[in-house]
């Protein structure tokens, strides 16, 4: 969504093969590489990494996931790769295998920001068979933001002292010199003495060979009214005169060839009436608002009821600020609308469009700052978005989705007062290509009902999920029906705010609020390719349909409900008839991380007939050295995760499968593993920091001493402790331990507790590194959190990034707040650790630790007002839970809640 009035501040943004298609020349939409889903365009895309290098370039591309949420310019990259020149000489080249002439060139291409920020503009040389044909003009002055220092997603800080830089590339476009390209013929972007930018990073090329469109016959050119081709004339009065007449004449507006400008803040108005170019390659309406810009800015067409058609629309906006001239490109509504082969650049927005019966076809965005096509019930007042379509469209480079359906249910003004809308309905998205988002998702569905999303090409998503069906935030309606089938999601998925981020996403919660009700969503024969982390996630959300669909080497897992960063404490699927293939060493084609989503599984590619697969509790392997809970056994049920000749437990409200569970008084509470007999066992998989001889110390409880009570094997079955005894302990709630050594190695693994000889509980198994004291970890380092709320920027996910310069921050006067991590499993903890950033100065906050083995029934760990100065420690009898929350209801130093760190240690 390209408003910001209308978009929460977003919280939500392995090893992975070259993600570069190299060997693939032709990669855009209506190559055949898509030709099963996405657009047919006039053009044909040449990746740079798939042309032929010379003079000593190279291609950096991107060979693993993010392991931070900032950007690069690889990550951005179409293909995820680039081609960089940074001497005399360094060349790519490509053969026009188009079987037409190229007279018209766009490249998209990153130069060096000026030192202070502002951009620089250099030439770059294209030749054509070898012989230099004429220079090209790029800029950076429509590139380069900066988010260090406090500006994670902002899209308008140009300070380079800010550090981690993004939006890397622009597009410059250009007409042949001379003759065309001939079919066969080569053509080269090369860097030589004159070209005088320290690097030059080549995406893509897209080329083609367009004509210009004739005048309509009786239409009313806007140069009848005194527009005029020059930079040095304001045309604005002009056409929007030409606007009025064609109106009263019911005539067809024309833009002849040539460029038209908007020197003000002001935009046109039009109403059902037909405005037309002469092709996008010739016909262009370019704002050039004076900047800095202090006020607002409309979009630069308002169009009620109208068909517009064949031309392009440009701006000088250089970030997505209003200051930096930021506006929308069309905002729409009323009936039967139409935008037709409409070429859209460097504006807020490209379409921002509400009404009923209304289509977007035909048309290419590109270098966008925020959506491409929004396709909402808000825009221009209406409160209806009904039957609304986008269909054959090409876009490229969005900071925003580059697609949406957002239905919005309120909007509230800054007195309070709120303003409903009609959900959306029947809403079509079909064969269109989205690439290369670097701040948004590729296709987002927010709420509604009988949306169709068919036939669509996305890929490289630099920072969030690559297609996702739910509900945006607390003001968006709920999303109770759509079809999501045979699309092609391509490298996609990102780790914006540090999450793991799905390439295909089913549930609330994709746009940092957990809330809503997403429903009968049909997620049918789509391939997910190449994603970074998981290929398809699911969260909160019912009555899903997950059929027939193909997930192929996956940076992560395959399927997965409550992925990292997306809860799904309920809901319900039928995955049937799914294929993953291509997993890496430790990963599963499908997970089910919560107790309380039910999923129906049937004839999927992991299944084999058997049904379902062994995977962590909670999604996360326990850390080792650390503590295991006995009753963090792995899921997958008997035969895989355990095996039990009956089933005597009583904890099912912790896990449906709780068999031999039950409550424990042993220190921290929680539960223990009961009712043991010779032969049952129970796998639990860890993930062991370094290999070596480790001290394992079993809490147990038994009335009687018990021989050769017990063993740990690895996954070959070899006994790693030999038979460990068990002392008598007088009770069964009597807690004591066992103790006995065992080499592990480092990585991933899965350990199974044998229970050889009965009569005995267990309450958890401690793992400490050589035969002294365990080793002091943090152990909420890196670890999914929660929020009550955050303001601005400063979300959850800061407390435990290791960087005390980052900080979460509730909403403001609006006690209490709270913020809590995860540790992915029950752990023994005895300090904790807050710290506020470094520089500030001293505070008190009044708060309460509290701790969960379920994340919902909290227990008190200490309470009081501590002294921030800017460290507070607070120490506490060995505790065992998974959840730990740190709720305040005062500070002294700011109205709200506020932490840089939150630290859980061992000991």
């Amino acid at each position: 969504m390209a408003r910001s009035s209308m978009r929460a501040a977003r919280r939500a943004v392995g090893p992975l093969a070259v993600l570069a298609l190299a060997g693939a020349a032709l990669v855009a939409a209506g190559s055949p590489a898509l030709a099963a889903a996405g657009a047919t365009t006039p053009f044909t895309s040449y990746e740079a990494e798939a042309g032929a290098l010379g003079g000593g370039a190279s291609t950096v591309a991107l060979t693993a996931a993010p392991t931070t949420q900032y950007s690069s310019a690889a990550l951005e990259a179409s293909g995820h790769a680039y081609v960089h020149l940074t001497a005399t000489g360094q060349k790519v080249q490509w053969t026009n295998a188009t079987g037409k002439p190229i007279s018209a060139i766009v490249v998209r291409a990153s130069i060096p920001d000026a030192a202070g920020g502002g951009g620089i503009t250099a030439s770059l040389n294209l030749y054509v068979d070898g012989a230099y044909r004429q220079a090209l003009t790029l800029t950076s002055k429509q590139s380069w933001v900066y988010e260090g220092n406090n500006h994670y997603n902002d899209s308008a800080d140009q300070n380079p002292a800010d550090g981690n830089p993004r939006v890397f590339f622009d597009e410059v476009r250009t007409f042949v010199t001379g003759a065309p390209i001939a079919p066969g013929g080569t053509f080269a972007l090369q860097r030589d003495a004159a070209n005088s930018a320290a690097f030059y990073d080549i995406d893509v090329v897209d080329v083609e060979n367009p004509a210009p469109i004739a005048q309509p016959a009786g239409s009313i050119s806007i140069t009848s009214c005194g527009a005029a081709d020059s930079a040095s004339v304001d045309s604005t009065g002009a056409i929007q005169n030409c606007i009025d007449q064609a109106q009263s004449q019911n005539k067809v507006l024309w833009i002849p060839a040539g460029t038209f400008y908007l020197k003000g803040t002001g935009g046109l108005h039009a109403n059902g009436i037909t405005i037309a170019g002469a092709g996008p390659w010739y016909s262009t309406i370019y704002r050039a608002v004076p900047l800095p810009n202090p006020q607002p800015l409309g979009a630069v067409f308002d169009l009620t009821s109208c068909t517009v058609r064949d031309f392009h629309i440009d701006s000088n906006a250089t970030s997505r600020a209003t200051v930096d001239g930021a506006g929308g490109a069309m905002d729409t509504t009323g009936t039967n609308w139409v935008a037709d082969n409409i070429w859209t650049q460097h504006t807020l927005s490209g379409f921002w469009a509400s009404g009923t019966g209304g289509q977007v076809r035909n048309s290419r965005l590109t270098t966008i700052w925020a959506d491409g096509i929004n396709l909402n019930n808000v825009s221009l007042n209406n409160s209806v978005g009904n039957n609304l379509s986008a269909t054959n469209n090409f876009v490229r480079g969005t900071g925003d989705d580059g697609m949406a359906i957002n239905s919005v249910n309120y909007n509230t003004d800054g007195n309070g007062n709120r303003t409903y809308y009609t959900p959306m309905a029947g809403t079509t998205f079909t064969r269109n290509t989205i690439v290369a988002p670097w701040g948004g998702k590729g296709i987002g569905i927010y709420g509604g009902s009988g949306h169709d999303v068919e036939y669509n090409a996305i890929s490289d998503t630099a920072r969030y999920i690559g297609l996702g069906a739910g509900r945006f935030g607390v003001n968006g309606n709920d999303l109770l029906s759509a079809t999501v089938s045979n699309n092609v999601v391509t490298r996609s998925g990102g780790n914006g705010y540090s999450q793991g981020q799905p390439a295909l996403h089913v549930g609330n919660g994709g746009d940092g609020q957990n809330v809503g009700t997403v429903d009968r969503v049909t997620v049918a024969n789509n391939t997910v390719s190449g994603s970074l982390y998981d290929g398809i996630g699911f969260s909160q959300s019912t009555n899903t349909q997950l059929l027939n669909n193909t997930v192929t080497n996956p940076g992560r897992n395959g399927v997965v409900i409550a992925p990292p960063f997306y809860p799904a404490p309920s809901g319900s699927a039928t995955i049937t008839g799914n294929t993953v293939s291509g997993l890496k060493a430790g990963s599963s084609a499908y997970l089910n991380n919560s107790g309380g989503f039910q999923a129906t599984l049937g004839g999927n590619s992991w299944q084999g007939g058997s049904g379902p697969v062994e995977a962590p509790f909670g999604g996360t392997p326990a850390a080792i050295p650390g503590t295991v809970q006995a009753e963090n056994y792995d899921t997958g049920g008997q035969g895989l995760a355990y095996n039990v000749t009956s089933v005597n437990g009583t904890a099912n409200g912790y896990r449906a499968d709780g068999v031999d569970l039950e409550s424990t008084s042993d220190t921290g509470g929680g539960y223990n593993l009961g009712w043991t007999s010779n032969g049952q066992w129970f796998r639990y998989s860890v993930s062991v920091a370094t290999a070596g001889q480790y001290t394992l110390t079993a809490r147990v409880a038994a009335p009687s001493a018990v021989t050769g009570a017990l063993h740990i094997a690895n996954a070959t079955g070899t006994s790693l402790t030999g038979p460990v005894n068990i002392p008598a302990t007088g009770d069964w709630q009597a807690w004591s331990t066992a103790t006995a050594t065992l080499t592990l190695p480092a990585g991933q693994q899965v350990l199974t507790l044998v229970q050889d000889t009965g009569g005995w509980n267990l309450n958890s198994l401690q793992f400490s590194q050589g035969t002294g004291t365990p080793t002091p970890t943090n152990m909420a380092a890196g670890r999914p959190t929660a929020e009550s709320s955050h303001n601005q920027v400063y979300g959850s996910g800061n407390v435990t990034d290791g960087n005390q310069g980052t900080y979460w921050e509730s909403a403001n006067n609006a006690f209490p707040q709270w913020v809590q991590v995860d540790l992915g499993s029950a752990r023994s903890a005895t300090k904790v650790v807050l710290q506020l950033p470094a520089a500030w100065g001293a505070r008190n906050q009044t708060l309460t630790l509290s701790a969960s083995s379920d994340g919902s029934s909290f227990a008190t760990v200490a309470s009081g007002t501590y002294t921030f100065g800017p460290t507070a420690t607070i120490t506490f009898p060995a505790t065992t839970a998974r959840y730990w929350r740190v709720t305040i209801t005062a500070n002294t130093g700011w109205p709200a809640g506020q932490l840089a760190e939150f630290q859980v240690w061992n000991m």
